[in-house]
């Protein structure tokens, strides 16, 4: 009976060891990830009922947040006409954001260079018996010690917050 009752939780436990969660790179889901999900902003009084759009189901609302808009007013700028071009007011703030170079296709281009190099870093990750944790692997080259990054700008003498502690 006991070992029967181990070989019912072996499985059971080890699947409680699953963690993938977003660091899947493979991920199929149709449901909403941290990046899609946006708060909205608080609600208001209006002064005058009758002065409000009218409904437009599906489309934007007067709470939904709009985070073009903001970084460009954070920055001094205006929207204009979102399908039009760059207004003329936003030209300093153009020309200072693209004042070493703007690549056209940098999406395109980082796509496929991320695309490479994690098939690069993947040869044989096929065959496994295991799940494995392929962002890790992918990226475990370019990941930042946060100690030692800490540890060396206080040896050049610049203050630092602190980290979490060691894990």
């Amino acid at each position: 009976m006991r070992l029967m009752f181990a070989i019912l939780l072996i499985p059971a436990f080890l699947a409680g060891c699953a963690n993938v969660g977003l660091r899947d790179l493979r991920s199929d889901s149709e449901g909403p990830d941290e990046f899609s999900v946006q708060p909205v902003g608080a609600l208001q009084q209006p002064s005058d009922y009758r002065a409000l759009p009218a409904p437009t189901p599906g489309q934007a609302n007067l709470t939904d947040r709009n985070p073009k808009q903001e970084g460009l007013t954070a920055f001094g700028g205006s929207i204009g006409n979102p399908t039009g071009p760059i207004p003329a007011s936003n030209g300093a703030l153009v020309q200072h954001a693209s004042r070493l170079g703007v690549t056209p296709s940098i999406r395109q281009d980082l796509a496929v260079a991320d695309a490479e190099f994690r098939r690069s870093k993947s040869r044989f990750t096929q065959y496994r018996i295991v799940p494995v944790d392929r962002y890790d692997q992918a990226y475990r080259s370019q990941a930042i010690d946060a100690q030692r990054e800490a540890a060396r700008w206080r040896q050049a003498g610049a203050r630092t917050p602190s980290a979490p502690p060691p894990s």
